[in-house]
């Protein structure tokens, strides 16, 4: 254990996803080490992100206006809506430069053993939109793993009743895997491959 601020961001930074302890120990001592304007341009840019950053009303991608650049495109095809857990999926699916429809973020998945139900995420949302916008196809982007399996099942049983074509990306992602950790080439042909859900 160090002393004060020291051990205080050693915890602060420990306690970001990804970062086990001595990460966060080596990062403390990167951070002691750089050049105080660096040190605060890190600061200026958390404290930045924090105060401009929302959802995006439509879809809940990240924004800094109150509708996402993806949403204001009137180049994205309305009628397919691409459903993932989270922002940084989208910008995944982005990199393949293999979709031009437009997208809804749940904001994670159903997992009941971390207290994750549907009421947790933005499914009353994709519903609304599905009701309201002129969607035909929709393409269920959750991540190959359980918690992503359960909620693109969940969404398939909830979306009988809609008038609408509900795909899923097709085989080449790995089973356990996370959607941000693709390349883009597996992530476009999972995309180009992808098949209708109940059938």
């Amino acid at each position: 254990m160090y002393e004060g601020a020291v051990q205080d961001l050693i915890d602060e930074l420990g306690r970001l996803p990804g970062v086990g302890p001595k990460s966060a120990q080596r990062i403390a001592f990167h951070l002691l080490q750089i050049d105080g304007p660096d040190a605060q341009r890190l600061a200026d840019a958390i404290t930045r992100v924090k105060d401009t950053i929302r959802f995006c009303a439509r879809c809940w991608n990240v924004s800094e206006a109150e509708e996402c650049r993806i949403c204001q495109d009137p180049r994205r095809d309305p009628a397919v809506l691409c459903v993932v857990e989270e922002p940084r999926d989208v910008l995944a699916i982005e990199r393949t430069r293999e979709y031009r429809g437009r997208y809804h973020v749940l904001g994670g998945a159903i997992s009941p053993i971390d207290g994750v139900g549907p009421e947790e995420l933005h499914i009353r949302e994709l519903l609304a939109r599905v009701g309201e916008e002129p969607v035909e196809e929709l393409i269920i982007a959750t991540n190959p793993n359980v918690e992503g399996e359960a909620t693109a099942s969940y969404l398939s049983r909830l979306l009988t009743h809609h008038d609408v074509r509900v795909t899923r990306l097709a085989s080449g992602l790995p089973v356990g895997g996370d959607l941000d950790y693709a390349d883009e080439v597996t992530l476009g042909r999972a995309f180009v491959g992808r098949r209708e859900l109940g059938a």
